[in-house]
């Protein structure tokens, strides 16, 4: 596998050795022993999928405390995927970073503890799984909100309907969440 590095440390875009011929593919989505070696020494406890339209914006969430990693990638469909650094002590505190995740490119992405995490569907029916560190731990999650011009997100919306749950709609400046230390 390939690990590709971010503007902001910590996130990685990771490229899995695919393995195809004219009956398909195959490829590793997980191997403790080869994301040790990588420098990637992780537990999961959890696994979520989700499937949406086009046009859905998910995020950008964090638990705080019980913060979680995951590792995301996209099994159908494609979406834009876009972290924040909410560690108040990084020196990249409040940046961005994002990365096109789709079934055709079978990329995933790292994203450590101490990050808002959000996406963007970019096809209908985009299938979306995460492999979480922590539990889901709703008493402790909050929603940086989508579109904080501090932040400035640059979200692929041209051509895009948008679709934002109640909870999205309603996300906290950046001035306003609670971050990490």
């Amino acid at each position: 596998m390939k690990i590709i590095e971010c503007e902001i440390p910590g996130p990685l875009i990771i490229e899995p050795r695919v393995f195809g011929d004219d009956r398909g593919f195959f490829f590793e989505s997980w191997n403790a022993g080869a994301f040790a070696e990588a420098g990637l020494d992780l537990t999961f406890v959890q696994d979520n999928q989700s499937r949406s339209q086009k046009g859905v914006l998910r995020g950008m969430h964090f638990q705080n405390p019980g913060p979680q990693g995951k590792l995301v990638r996209v099994t159908r469909g494609a979406v834009f995927d876009a972290v924040v650094d909410l560690r108040r002590s990084s020196p990249t505190f409040g940046k961005w970073t994002g990365v096109t995740l789709s079934a055709e490119n079978k990329r995933m992405f790292w994203v450590p503890e101490g990050f808002a995490h959000g996406f963007l569907t970019l096809e209908d029916d985009t299938d979306f799984l995460y492999k979480c560190t922590a539990p889901y731990a709703p008493q402790h999650e909050a929603s940086l909100a989508w579109d904080d011009p501090t932040v400035g997100i640059d979200w692929p919306l041209e051509g895009i309907e948008l679709k934002l749950s109640a909870k999205d709609a309603t996300g906290v400046s950046l001035a306003d969440v609670k971050a990490f230390t």
